[in-house]
């Protein structure tokens, strides 16, 4: 049955933010959008574009709150959508999984992401699907904020297109095959920077260190 769904990646509007590892979610939406032909145009609270994928509505959102505040405009635009929370799937990025990794979820804790904060407290629940990107954590102590609003490095740019499209295809996973049909698929597909000589899969890998987020992150923007 066809239906309506908010997708929303998260990051920090501003050409200083451009291509940051905090703004992964933007370059999600931006490639979801340019593999479509459609633009965005901006409106309330963010920029908005709309998708036709095998009969159902998909409304692209890059809120404009900065991340802490994402929030707000998600709250927003499901009500003025009429869109129902068990179809919102939030992109954001992750420091707890290595780049080129890619984890859905059906609901879960924010893991210190203020942007998954915000969202959860303003919606008063955390049952909502959110889709992470790793970007690893490949910072010293105190330089967490320096490390997700820094940008990509050139060896990880030359990856990302590949990474991106994998991205927009559990996104459309999520909206034609449901949240545990995307999830399986999206959370058991190794990528060739995650096999191991044993062809270990990513279920297996250990825990991260990183797996949540320092309190000094909680300024504006990140």
């Amino acid at each position: 049955m066809a239906g309506k769904f908010l997708i929303a990646g998260l990051g920090n509007i501003g050409a200083e933010y451009e291509l940051t590892r905090h703004n992964i979610g933007f370059m999600v939406l931006d490639s979801l959008a340019g593999e479509s032909g459609i633009s965005f145009s901006t409106d309330r609270l963010g920029a908005i574009a709309e998708l036709k994928y095998r009969g159902n509505t998909l409304i692209l959102l890059k809120p404009s709150t900065y991340m802490n505040l994402s929030g707000r405009a998600i709250n927003y635009w499901l009500q003025a959508e009429k869109i129902a929370p068990e179809n919102l799937l939030v992109v954001c990025d992750d420091l707890a999984l290595p780049f080129n990794t890619l984890r859905m979820r059906k609901r879960g804790s924010s893991g210190g992401h203020n942007g998954l904060e915000n969202i959860t407290e303003l919606l008063g629940s955390s049952d909502f699907a959110r889709l992470r990107v790793g970007i690893g954590a490949d910072f010293s102590t105190g330089g967490q904020i320096g490390y997700v609003l820094g940008r990509f490095e050139d060896e990880h740019l030359k990856q990302m297109p590949a990474l991106l499209k994998r991205a927009c295809q559990a996104i459309k996973d999520f909206v034609f095959l449901g949240a545990d049909r995307a999830m399986n698929i999206c959370n058991t597909k190794a990528t060739p920077a995650q096999k191991s000589e044993k062809g270990q899969s990513p279920s297996s890998e250990a825990p991260s260190p990183h797996s949540e987020q320092s309190e000094e992150s909680k300024t504006e923007g990140v």
